[in-house]
């Protein structure tokens, strides 16, 4: 009972402080389309495509709704400002590298077709117009970005993101690295603790090929490894709090925020830092921080240790689940309307 307090607490914050949540960048985005892409881009918000997701190209792993390439100038700056409104700007900046990372990709492997940074589709499950309970995602290569809006409450996981060449091995932008902080600071972390601490993060020698997790429509908490938070000196702490920070930071502020204070007060004493194969940059390399409520995943194995997965899980909250359960039960008659 305490944890669905907990995030039933949250979420009514979220629906007070949560401003970006108005669905007009969304109007604005689908009154610029004309009807055949309007067919493509609207599903109904039952549509089991909804909570189907991955981060392979889109030439190995097929997508509904329509793609950028599709789009007109207009139209895709309406859709770039859709984008702005339910990301921070650091969460906006992230997503466009890792757009541009395609382009990169695909002159270092001579496969611009493959590599294709116009390959990202955009879809919505129920309408911003008519329904109080909606959805939209923007997905395509190394990101999925999945929102759930309910009574004018915001979900927004899972929320993954990669990067390859995680650092650009040449040409104009050469050693321009992308997730940077994602791994810096998880490193700095493991080099800092003392020698019997280190030991106990790491719990396995090998690194797991990608994340565990991979493209699971929900995943569930999964078996306790590594060190606890609440074990570690006051300065380690810092450095494993603002990791989980930079994931929290993609999202919009005032949710970050509230976020991170729940997680500090709610469930500190129940996250773990565990660490998997070499220790040093440039060795194939993952790590995992779970919580009560969260699950955070990355990898860095492949392409020479230059390839990084990560994601942002929620147990409960993934694709929405909490605010649909939520609003099914405050609602009169269980639609989306």
């Amino acid at each position: 009972m305490k944890k669905m307090a907990v995030i039933l607490i949250l979420l009514s914050a979220i629906g007070s402080v949560y401003s970006q949540g108005d669905p007009d960048p969304a109007r604005q985005f689908l009154a610029s389309l004309n009807d055949t892409q309007r067919a493509r881009v609207l599903l109904p918000f039952e549509d089991s495509s909804r909570s189907r997701w991955h981060y392979l190209p889109a030439s190995s792993w097929t997508r509904t709704g329509i793609s950028l390439g599709e789009l007109d100038n207009t139209q895709r700056q309406l859709l770039f400002s859709l984008l702005k409104s339910y990301l921070s700007e650091t969460g906006y900046d992230k997503t466009q590298k890792i757009l541009e990372l395609e382009e990169i990709l695909g002159e270092l492997e001579n496969n611009p077709a493959y590599r294709n940074p116009d390959n990202y589709f955009v879809a919505f499950y129920g309408e911003p117009d008519k329904n109080n309970l909606w959805s939209w995602s923007f997905e395509g290569h190394h990101l999925s970005l999945n929102f759930t809006m309910a009574d004018g409450k915001l979900a927004m996981a899972p929320l993954f993101m990669g990067a390859n060449p995680a650092v650009i091995p040449e040409g104009k932008r050469k050693g321009e690295k992308t997730l940077a902080r994602e791994e810096d600071l998880a490193f700095k972390l493991l080099h800092a603790l003392p020698e019997n601490q280190r030991q106990q993060a790491i719990f396995r020698e090998r690194a797991f090929w990608d994340i565990t997790t991979s493209n699971d429509s929900q995943v569930e908490p999964m078996k306790l490894v590594g060190i606890r938070l609440k074990d570690l000196a006051p300065d380690h702490q810092a450095i494993l709090l603002e990791l989980i920070d930079e994931y929290l930071a993609s999202m919009p502020p005032e949710l970050a925020t509230l976020r991170m204070n729940l997680l500090k007060t709610e469930e500190f004493d129940q996250i773990r830092f565990g660490w998997a194969g070499g220790t040093q940059p440039g060795e194939p390399h993952y790590y995992r921080v779970q919580g009560k409520t969260f699950l955070i995943e990355l990898d860095n194995t492949q392409n020479g240790a230059n390839h990084i997965h990560s994601v942002w899980r929620d147990f409960d909250g993934d694709f929405g689940r909490d605010l649909i359960r939520e609003h099914h039960e405050h609602s009169n008659h269980h639609d989306q309307k």
